[in-house]
């Protein structure tokens, strides 16, 4: 699975980091999402689909990738 994410879209509600603290963090100062692994392993792919659902903003893309 492949993370994108909007920083311009993102209202910091945290449900991200909460899901996949692994994947996404919050900036300190404004508190909009931090993508920290574009590509995390497989095993997170159900993590990642919740972490997206929560998102209130829609700022989270996943994109299925062949491995």
């Amino acid at each position: 699975m492949h993370v994108s994410v909007d920083q311009d879209r993102c209202c910091s509600s945290g449900q991200c980091v909460l899901a996949v603290p692994t994947v996404f963090d919050q900036d300190e100062e404004e508190g909009v999402v931090r993508l920290l692994d574009a590509d995390p392993s497989p095993e997170l792919d159900e993590k990642l689909r919740t972490a997206a659902a929560l998102c209130p903003a829609g700022a989270i893309s996943l994109t299925e990738v062949a491995r």
